[in-house]
């Protein structure tokens, strides 16, 4: 294979890579980080890099290396564990939270400011139907976003972050938030971006596209996702890093509850005057066009994958686009909210499965440790939630104790610890544990 090809392949697919996880909660989260830690920025990108770029990346190489899709990771855990994990991640990222999401913010920024007589059913409507042509074919999707869709998305981004990084003022305030809380901030935010959910289908598609191409062997898909998904990261992080810049630097003022689409209008408008709303219309469009494009695909092959071709591709996209539609006429932050408590319990899930399948596969073949160590973790963030919630269960002595004496509870990583020990545990008692249950089954 020539060198170029092969350049060219990683560069295609890299960019499509990063286009797809570009969506709504990736333009709006990072200026709204950036406008409420201000000094403190730089703490809060770590975060925020954290549960985005970082596990995102990880997410890929993951899949790359167990198989072609999250359905491989049965060799870990058992099918009706993957099977449940891999349709509540979709539904999610799908016609739960990210796809309507991404029609309710296209409109509120780029089409009701320029065209406000245009009612909010009927653009959605338009939207949805776009998205569902763009997805039926899902062997040209990946060339289609990587050529196309992707440049005029960096061009309009690269127009507005250069100009407002060239323009901005010297950050000369202290923050009254501290590092510790910036850092907690854009971690808990990076959520919202779905990047790490949205990692399973994605990773999926790239790697069929990746076989299409030639690169057929675990080695080869290996080599060409880590390439591919450096592309991606690298471009993520310019802009997540440009993005939460023009939150910390942005003289907006509209007081305590802040609205995060607004904001992205504001600054807008703000850096490139009377063109702003255009420019940025142009890269809204694109940029949630693509993600919808993208997890609409990955929803309908993962559901493909479930029934077992019961329902096919083409049906799963169609359902997807229509519950995305009724659902996309709610206000963006409507959604934010709802999604919180979702994403506080999906993600450490997902956290879990890609931290010790990429430390421990190669050295832990039994599914008794991986199984524990989920279960453990959904066990802890669950307690949490509940603590949380409930004004009742803070006033109760033990709970408050057991939840201080949690490490890294300040971090939302409380789960780290405790997961950890039951995979430790389980994978050295594995063997006894077997004795017990066969033992138990005879009697």
């Amino acid at each position: 294979m020539k060198k170029e090809t092969k350049l060219l392949t990683i560069t295609t697919v890299g960019f499509a890579l990063f286009s797809m996880f570009f969506g709504a909660g990736n333009l709006v989260v990072p200026p709204y980080i950036g406008l409420q830690v201000g000094s403190q920025w730089v703490y809060a990108l770590l975060g925020f890099l954290l549960t985005t770029v970082i596990t995102s990346f990880l997410a890929v190489i993951m899949i790359a290396r167990v198989g072609t899709s999250f359905a491989d990771l049965r060799q870990f855990m058992p099918k009706w564990v993957v099977d449940t994990l891999n349709l509540l991640i979709i539904i999610s990222i799908g016609p739960l939270i990210c796809i309507p999401r991404t029609g309710a913010l296209t409109y509120e920024v780029a089409v009701a400011p320029i065209l406000p007589q245009v009612p909010l059913w009927v653009f959605e409507l338009f939207y949805f139907v776009l998205v569902l042509v763009l997805s039926i074919s899902k062997s040209k999707i990946v060339d289609i976003i990587g050529r196309w869709l992707t440049p005029l998305l960096l061009l309009c981004l690269a127009i507005l972050i250069v100009k407002g990084v060239l323009n901005a003022e010297a950050i000369d305030q202290q923050s009254a938030v501290s590092a510790g809380d910036a850092f907690r901030l854009g971690f808990k935010e990076g959520y919202q971006t779905l990047d790490v959910l949205a990692a399973i289908p994605f990773a999926g598609l790239i790697i069929v596209a990746l076989t299409m191409k030639g690169y057929t062997t675990d080695r080869q898909r290996i080599e060409m996702s880590l390439k591919s998904g450096l592309v991606a990261a690298v471009s993520l992080m310019l802009i997540y890093t440009g993005l939460m810049y023009l939150g910390v630097t942005t003289d907006y003022a509209g007081g305590g509850e802040v609205e995060r689409s607004q904001l992205l209008k504001y600054i807008s408008d703000a850096i490139l005057g009377s063109w702003g709303s255009l420019v940025m219309a142009s890269a809204i469009g694109v940029a949630c066009l693509t993600s919808a494009i993208a997890l609409a695909s990955g929803m309908g092959e993962i559901l493909e994958q479930t029934t077992k071709g019961k329902m096919s591709y083409k049906l799963g996209v169609v359902a997807c686009c229509v519950v995305s539609f009724v659902l996309s006429l709610n206000k963006v932050d409507t959604i934010i909210a709802y999604a919180g408590s979702i994403l506080l319990f999906i993600y450490p899930i997902v956290f879990t499965i890609i931290l010790y399948v990429l430390l421990f596969s190669k050295y832990v073949k039994s599914k008794l440790p991986y199984v524990m160590a989920v279960l453990t973790t959904a066990v802890v963030v669950t307690w949490t939630a509940i603590y949380n919630q409930w004004d009742v269960f803070q006033g109760i002595y033990w709970m408050t104790a057991v939840k201080s004496a949690m490490p890294l509870m300040d971090y939302l990583l409380e789960w780290l610890v405790p997961s950890f020990l039951a995979f430790v545990f389980f994978a050295f008692t594995e063997k006894y544990w077997v004795k017990w249950f066969s033992k138990s089954n005879r009697e």
